[in-house]
């Protein structure tokens, strides 16, 4: 190779390191709370990068302008705000309704819903930024750790991904006294709680709900009031497993979800308080708020009931609990998460209705329900006289299904291990 070209090829080597070398910018998932703060500040002085911080709005209705405010007075260079409301609600929330998405039963996975999404803007943030990293503020000991790695390295394997909580091994204390340091500015709720919101629910944690005893204080919650107020009735519609209108009246999605909360919540429903097991092994109390997600599961649970065979409702709760498991366990990227979500999305073709709902003082129950689909007959399940259920077969269906019971202990009562007297039938 003549030596003016290979004089070009490393120039051209060099120039590219050269420029590598000199992009030092990160793109920071901020939410303008305790930990992404010290984050900023942390990325500033060791590891003297460029920060870009940009917060996804997922319903959690802050104060976005105080948050670019805030950005911008910690040094950032860029904030980026992006609003992926109606993205969340429709790629994320109505799979998890038809999932009935609840982690050990309770929890309706709404921070673990939004971060593959978050990861998702972020990534493209970065992107476009041509950043060489990204971050978040995450501590070593919660799940949104495991939920951002794996999402993120699932989109670009090469991406380096900087944690400085985590690095640094803070505890809420040392942070604050970080904060101070770096004239980071604190307000009360961040001095006492660490929440996280979005339209499908709101996580509240640290303080005195760290006794697994205390009970929570009332001035936590936001959505849900313990009012004496009189019962009131709601009507949820769903098509194809989504609900598509409420109390007669045609929404979308994420306006059902408003109106739940609005309603659900003035009835004191939708608090979960949950000894949760973490991702990385600690069992922790978790507190959250969520009247529409716990409304529309129940409902959603319940017309299922009505329209799938028992076959397929037993399939699909362990269907259910797997995906639940996945999704909060950071596992939002795998593919047996879609291959999970082709089953789910052929049960719920016959998962259109309606189902009745009496809401009274933190107590939510179903009272009536109905569906084209319906496997519920009137003329089988009637004890009138108009039952054309035939009694006589139950006799033999009774003795077929119940054979190997009955051998199974007639050999048991006659096993040499026995004594004599038991031996005797």
């Amino acid at each position: 190779m003549p030596l003016s070209t290979l004089t070009k090829k490393y120039k051209s080597i060099l120039i590219s390191v050269a420029l590598v070398m000199s992009n030092k910018k990160v793109v920071l998932a901020f939410s303008g709370g305790l930990d992404t703060s010290v984050c900023v500040k942390y990325l500033q002085s060791k590891h003297n990068m460029d920060v870009i911080t940009a917060t996804i709005d997922c319903g959690q209705e802050d104060d976005f302008d105080e948050i670019r405010k805030k950005s911008k007075n910690l040094g950032a260079i860029r904030h980026v705000n992006i609003d992926a409301k109606k993205e969340f609600v429709e790629r994320y929330v109505n799979r998890s309704i038809k999932a009935n998405g609840l982690y050990q039963g309770k929890y309706p996975l709404a921070t673990a819903l939004a971060r593959p999404l978050i990861a998702d803007k972020i990534m493209k943030v970065a992107t476009q930024e041509n950043a060489i990293a990204v971050a978040h503020g995450c501590t070593g000991k919660g799940n949104d750790q495991v939920r951002f790695d794996i999402a993120m390295s699932s989109i670009d394997p090469g991406i380096k991904i900087i944690a400085p909580i985590r690095e640094l091994n803070l505890t809420r204390d040392l942070e604050m006294k970080y904060a101070k340091k770096n004239n980071i500015p604190l307000n009360e709720e961040i001095k006492e709680y660490s929440t996280d919101a979005n339209v499908w629910g709101r996580a509240i944690e640290a303080g005195i709900l760290e006794d697994p005893w205390a009970e929570p204080p009332e001035e936590i919650f936001m959505l849900v009031k313990n009012n004496n107020i009189p019962a009131e009735y709601l009507e949820l519609e769903f098509e194809n497993g989504i609900p598509i209108g409420v109390d007669n009246r045609k929404m979308s999605l994420t306006d059902v979800i408003t109106y739940l909360n609005i309603k659900a919540g003035k009835h004191g429903i939708g608090v979960i308080d949950h000894i949760e097991d973490r991702v990385v092994g600690i069992k922790t109390r978790e507190i959250y708020e969520a009247p529409a997600a716990h409304t529309i599961i129940v409902a959603h649970k319940d017309l299922e009931q009505l329209v799938l065979t028992k076959h397929e409702l037993r399939f699909k709760q362990i269907v259910d609990d797997q995906w639940s498991w996945m999704v909060y366990s950071g596992l939002w990227f795998d593919p047996l998460r879609e291959d999970l979500d082709r089953f789910i999305d052929a049960t719920q073709n016959r998962v259109t209705g309606k189902v009745k709902m009496k809401l009274q003082n933190g107590s939510l129950r179903v009272v009536g329900r109905k569906s084209k689909n319906s496997l519920y007959r009137h003329t089988l399940a009637t004890y009138a006289s108009d039952s054309i259920f035939d009694q006589n077969l139950a006799k033999g269906f009774i003795e077929l299904w119940g054979m190997e019971t009955v051998i199974a202990n007639r050999l048991s009562k006659n096993s040499p291990t026995k004594s004599k007297g038991e031996m005797k039938e």
